[in-house]
């Protein structure tokens, strides 16, 4: 098995300093790694050998894959940095006879108000994470406890896509199983909680209005660790809000219903446009819901990897959901939520010095 190993590993890094494109290093990837690959072929004769041989031959090839992992890590990484730089010593150089007096641009409110929830969340230990907007049936709803055909789905108008159980991303909270096993083993095995937040944009099939859009930007949160209860929600969610606003915002707390945490809660904010006398950003209530959030349920800790079957409750967490695009209305007084995708220069313009 020694001798086999040796062999495949010449040959690998022969065949890896012949890569040059993405595509070559996937098809040398997908040799080696895949279920049919040099590997695999491996664990198939390593079933074959003496019980006593069995122990020494798992570890060294266990030892191999990680290798020829962290190999193509490097090597994607180095391919990456070189086509970056072939478009950029492509790229014409700029004309710098025009004139400069045009106003600089500005970043949207949204992104302003993401970047400072982002600071915000890293000085409490949080770490900031990134998810695909297009994702699968199963992380948008099955893994957040929402079986198919469970009609908790009517909650949100979702966009199909053509592909086969694909879908626009309707909630950050997409990616809550993904994140769960990314920092699982660094829970279990080193005890770092998990404390992650994770902006994205999402998209509903929405009947548009001055507080509703069919796209808009969320940021998920979760906390995962032993013993986590609701007031270490409470007391985040408060620090934050205080930070955000520079100021005390009055928030309520109430009863709410979403499938993947157990108690779930809104969080509301009284209006900051109307100051809760009422007003079309707020659907005249004086209140405007800005975060849906409560305890994990334990069948999400239980798809994610956290806890077992045979103890469910080793671990608990919480997870929120703030709406940015809907901070936004209130931290800079914007009265219509269609105002932010309008394309409108008169209203960004007035976020150039921020």
């Amino acid at each position: 098995m020694k001798e086999m190993i040796s062999k495949l590993k010449e040959q690998f890094d022969s065949k890896l300093k012949e890569v040059n494109d993405l595509g070559s290093l996937e098809q040398l990837r997908l040799d080696y790694m895949s279920k049919k690959g040099r590997i695999s072929e491996l664990m198939k004769e390593l079933a074959k050998l003496p019980n006593d041989q069995k122990k020494e031959a798992g570890r060294l090839i266990n030892s191999f894959k990680e290798e020829v992992t962290k190999h193509f890590e490097n090597r994607r990484d180095q391919i990456i940095k070189l086509e970056e730089q072939v478009l950029i010593n492509a790229t014409e150089s700029y004309d710098d006879s025009m004139p400069t007096n045009n106003p600089c641009g500005s970043y949207h409110p949204i992104t302003l108000v993401q970047r400072e929830l982002e600071d915000i969340f890293e000085s409490m230990g949080f770490d900031v994470e990134d998810y695909n907007e297009i994702v699968d049936d199963y992380h948008c709803f099955e893994a957040l406890n929402i079986p198919k055909y469970h009609p908790a789905r009517d909650m949100q108008d979702t966009y199909y896509l053509t592909t086969k159980n694909q879908l626009l991303k309707s909630h950050t909270s997409a990616a809550q199983n993904a994140i769960l096993k990314k920092y699982g083993k660094a829970l279990r095995e080193e005890g770092r909680p998990i404390k992650a937040v994770f902006p994205g944009r999402c998209f509903r099939n929405e009947a548009i209005d001055a507080c509703h859009e069919n796209t808009f930007f969320q940021m998920e949160g979760i906390m995962v660790d032993k013993n986590i209860s609701v007031s270490n929600l409470i007391y985040f969610m408060k620090t934050m809000l205080s930070q955000v606003f520079g100021r005390e915002v009055t928030v309520r707390l109430r009863p709410g219903f979403f499938p993947f945490v157990e108690p779930g809660f809104e969080l509301d904010i009284k209006c900051l446009i109307c100051n809760g006398e009422g007003c079309s950003s707020c659907k005249n209530s004086g209140w405007l819901e800005l975060c849906p959030c409560g305890m994990i349920h334990p069948n999400v800790l239980k798809y994610g990897g956290i806890n077992t079957e045979e103890d469910p409750y080793e671990y608990t967490g919480f997870a929120f959901g703030l709406g940015l695009t809907r901070l936004a209305m209130m931290k800079y007084a914007v009265k219509d939520i269609r105002t932010f995708n309008s394309g409108d220069l008169d209203s960004l313009s007035q976020f150039i010095n921020r």
